[in-house]
């Protein structure tokens, strides 16, 4: 898989051979978004306004903290959000509610490590659900009058009043082509439907207009198992460290690790990588650095260590995206 992978990147044959094959999914998915761009299909109808992120890669191009940032700008205007996610890799596909805003109900396998995540950061509902739609009317039970969905642009059933997609500046869109013989989820086309493209990183993103810049600011490092547990970033410069990180992209957590001054031996694992104790072989008082997405599933198992804590930075400011939200 990791060969193919590097295919959709920088060219191969297999990813050639796969082409039939992309094509004809690609074909798929944009008679899909055509239905509802013409009306024969309609999206439910739902009590509130919602806010869609999203990708048009597979992987993690940073949906999650652009998500983050999104509710805390609602907040700062006023407004009572909530979040909706799938919930990746958890055990069931029912609705439930992670967080009622006063903190987090559920353990990671039941509700997925970015949820979690989310549940903890920020004091808003959290809730997930296979079924999206479902997922916002319980939210808007518990008291939001918007909605930011995690990881939506593909879910045309979902309503959306605005919708933002998310597009790593370094790798772009890779070669263009649909699964399998790219990394794209439907074709580039669909892009005409989101109302902002969020670079995230640096890079031009292969020559795609970009509306806003993300990009991830280290804040500080806190406990895994002792969330409030505080270390300043400059505790790094000079340590040798173990950094673990099951996320889309661990070589550029690994690099910022370097760039803060720490002595990085890497342990990569796959996106939302399930963890078992002893993965991580360390020797008496080393040090574990990792995400605070893998934070929420190694606190669970004992396992201690520190979490870089980061923010998505946004360029320009989304408050014109969200202002003119309806109430």
């Amino acid at each position: 898989m990791r060969a193919l992978t590097r295919q959709w990147y920088e060219g191969g044959l297999l990813s050639d051979l796969l082409r039939p094959l992309g094509a004809l999914y690609g074909t798929t998915m944009r008679l899909r978004r055509g239905l509802y761009r013409r009306g024969w299909r309609r999206p439910d109808p739902l009590p509130v306004p919602v806010v869609v992120v999203g990708n048009l890669t597979v992987g993690g191009t940073g949906k999650t903290p652009l998500a983050i940032a999104l509710v805390e700008h609602l907040l700062a205007q006023g407004r009572r959000p909530a979040v909706v996610s799938r919930g990746y890799g958890r055990r069931e596909a029912t609705v439930r509610v992670v967080s009622d805003g006063q903190g987090r109900r559920l353990p990671v396998d039941r509700c997925g490590d970015e949820p979690a995540l989310m549940a903890d950061r920020l004091p808003v509902p959290v809730v997930v659900g296979a079924d999206r739609s479902e997922a916002v009317r319980a939210a808007a039970r518990l008291g939001g009058d918007c909605v930011v969905a995690d990881d939506g642009f593909q879910r045309l059933s979902l309503p959306r009043h605005r919708s933002f997609v998310v597009v790593d500046a370094h790798c772009g869109l890779g070669n263009g082509r649909c699964l399998p013989a790219g990394p794209l989820r439907e074709p580039i086309s669909a892009l005409a439907d989101a109302d902002a493209v969020v670079l995230h990183g640096e890079g031009g993103g292969a020559g795609l207009r970009g509306d806003l810049r993300m990009t991830l600011s280290p804040e500080g490092l806190r406990g895994v198992r002792e969330p409030g547990a505080r270390e300043s970033l400059e505790w790094l410069r000079g340590r040798r460290i173990h950094a673990m990180a099951g996320i889309g992209d661990p070589e550029r957590f690994f690099a910022t690790l370097r760039t803060l001054g720490a002595e990085v031996v890497p342990h990569p694992f796959p996106d939302h990588h399930g963890y078992r104790p002893g993965e991580v072989a360390m020797g008496a008082g080393e040090t574990l650095v990792t995400t605070e997405k893998d934070a929420v599933k190694l606190a669970e198992l004992g396992i201690g260590g520190w979490a870089l804590r980061v923010s998505a930075r946004l360029e320009p400011e989304p408050g014109p995206w969200l202002a003119d939200l309806p109430w």
